[in-house]
C-alpha cells in the first residue's frame, strides 16, 4: 500500500515538473512565435485580401472585384505556359541535381583521405550569390567574348546559347545545377556519415558486391535523407528567379519565363498586385502539395 502511495506521489511531482517546464518554455518561445506570426501570417492574409481587389485605380483605396483576378489569371494562356516551363525547369533540374549530388556524395564518402578538402572545394558554388551565378553564366555564354560560347564554336555547336529559344532553358537549368547540386551532396553525405557500420559489415559477410550493397543497403537507409534534400531544393527552385532575371530576363520569346518570374513581372513591372497575389497563392498551394508529397513518402519509408 505504501509503495502505491509513493508511486502516485512521484507521478504527481513529475507531472508538476513537466507542466512547469512546459510553461517556462512556452513563455520563452512566445516572443519569437509572435514575431513569426507577424512576418508570415499577416502577409499571407493580406495576399488573400489582395487577390480579390483591383489596385489599378488606387493603391491606397483598391476596389473589390471578387473573383475577377482569379478568372483573369486562370484564363490567361501565359499563366499555364509559365507553369509548363516551370515543371520542365524543376523536373529536369531536380533529377540532374539528385543523380550528380548523390553520386558525388558516394564518391566523397568512399575517399580514403582528403574528404574535407574535396567537400570544401565542391561546396564553393553554394556560397556564390544567385545574382552572381546569373552574371557568370551570362558573361561565359556571351556570343562576343564568352569563353563557353567560344568553346562551343570550336566544336561546331550552337552559339548564342542564351539568345536561342531551344537552348536558353537548358542553359538556365545547368546554371542552377552547378550552383545547388553541392547542397544535395552535403545533405546526402551527412546521411551517409550517420549510417551504422553493422548493415554494411553484414552485407560483406554475405558476399555482396558494391552494387548490391548500394542498391539493397545504402540507398534504402539514406532514402529519407535524399527526400529531405529534394524537399529543400524543390521549394527553393520554385521561387528563385535571380539567374533568370540576370541571364535572360525571361526570354527569348518567353522561353525561360517560369511562374516565379511571371509573378515578379506582373506584380512589380505591370503593378498588377491583384493578379500577382493570385499567382503567389497558386505557387504557395503547389509548394504545400510538394511538401505533403515528400512528407508522406518519408512516413511511408518509416
Amino acid at each position: 500500500m505504501q509503495t502505491n502511495v509513493d508511486k502516485a506521489w512521484k507521478n504527481k511531482l513529475e507531472a508538476k515538473r513537466i507542466k512547469k517546464r512546459f510553461s517556462t518554455e512556452f513563455w520563452m518561445l512566445l516572443p519569437s512565435m509572435i514575431l513569426l506570426a507577424i512576418i508570415s501570417i499577416f502577409p499571407f492574409l493580406y495576399l488573400i485580401y489582395a487577390s480579390f481587389m483591383d489596385f489599378s485605380i488606387s493603391f491606397e483605396n483598391p476596389e473589390f472585384i471578387g473573383l475577377g483576378n482569379w478568372k483573369y489569371v486562370l484564363s490567361d494562356t501565359l499563366f499555364w505556359s509559365s507553369w509548363g516551363r516551370t515543371i520542365l525547369y524543376v523536373g529536369i533540374g531536380l533529377v540532374l541535381q539528385l543523380f550528380i549530388g548523390v553520386g558525388m556524395a558516394l564518391a566523397i564518402f568512399h575517399l580514403p583521405k582528403g574528404k574535407n578538402i574535396v567537400v570544401t572545394l565542391w561546396m564553393i558554388p553554394v556560397f556564390v550569390a544567385p545574382v552572381v551565378a546569373g552574371l557568370l553564366g551570362r558573361y561565359l555564354l556571351n556570343s562576343t567574348y564568352g569563353l563557353y560560347d567560344w568553346l562551343l564554336s570550336l566544336f561546331g555547336m550552337e552559339t548564342q546559347v542564351l539568345g536561342n529559344i531551344s537552348t536558353s532553358m537548358p542553359a538556365i537549368i545547368l546554371m542552377d545545377v552547378w550552383e545547388w547540386t553541392p547542397l544535395i551532396t552535403l545533405i546526402v553525405l551527412a546521411g551517409l556519415n550517420s549510417l551504422s557500420s553493422e548493415p554494411l559489415e553484414a552485407a560483406d559477410v554475405d558476399g555482396a558486391n558494391y552494387f548490391q550493397k548500394l542498391t539493397y543497403v545504402i540507398l534504402p537507409l539514406i532514402a529519407k535523407t535524399i527526400v529531405v534534400a529534394l524537399l529543400v531544393r524543390s521549394m527553393d527552385i520554385l521561387r528563385f528567379v535571380d539567374k533568370i532575371r540576370i541571364a535572360t530576363e525571361g526570354g527569348p520569346a518567353d522561353s525561360t519565363k517560369v511562374v516565379g518570374y511571371y509573378l515578379m513581372e506582373v506584380a512589380f513591372k505591370f503593378q498588377d498586385f491583384g493578379s500577382g497575389s493570385v499567382l503567389g497563392l497558386t505557387m504557395l498551394v503547389v509548394t504545400i502539395f510538394l511538401g505533403q508529397f515528400f512528407v508522406k513518402f518519408m512516413m511511408g519509408k518509416e
